[in-house]
């Protein structure tokens, strides 16, 4: 039975995670769908702690998400973030920065260090790279469709006002 786990488990994993530490100040690319719509929401905040980088399960935390004290955790192998990456790195010396919580402002501030952007947000998963196309996609026919519906709407309008106006020509 652990055996199938772990085989199911490993088919969803993906190939390739960005490095994220506790300090790091992330932007997390999410896929939020409401009802039958998709869309992508960006939060932004500081790693609080990661948990388990190589299981299906690691997660990381991340406090003020977009603005707005908040606290959210992803689990980095689901198919819902599409991309994280790090925007600014920061000392720390530990893992847990459960201390952050009550902290805002000035007192909330970590030193930032200098490291490579490119190299630690350079990771190509396929899979969601052709799921966000796709995504585009979708949004892209479906307001070409939305734009042709009022075009013939708007042919049907016209068209009727042809014909009240020729009606009024008649009777006058």
């Amino acid at each position: 039975m652990f055996e199938l786990i772990q085989k199911v488990n490993k088919q969803h994993m993906k190939h390739q995670v960005v490095d994220v530490r506790s300090g790091d100040t992330v932007r997390v690319h999410q896929k939020i769908k409401e009802g039958t719509k998709e869309r992508v929401q960006i939060f932004e905040g500081v790693v609080i702690r990661t948990d388990r980088k190589q299981s299906l399960t690691s997660r990381i935390t991340v406090k003020v998400a977009s603005g707005v004290g908040v606290e959210k955790s992803f689990l980095l192998h689901s198919p819902a973030v599409l991309k994280v990456e790090v925007t600014k790195r920061s000392k720390v010396r530990r893992n847990f920065l459960s201390y952050l919580r009550h902290r805002s402002g000035k007192s909330a501030r970590l030193t930032a260090v200098d490291f490579d952007r490119v190299a630690i947000n350079d990771v190509h998963d396929k899979a969601a790279e052709i799921e966000e196309e796709k995504l585009k996609e979708e949004t892209a026919a479906a307001a070409e469709a939305d734009a042709a519906k009022k075009e013939a709407e708007d042919a049907e309008l016209a068209k009727k006002a042809a014909a009240v106006e020729a009606a009024h020509e008649k009777n006058a």
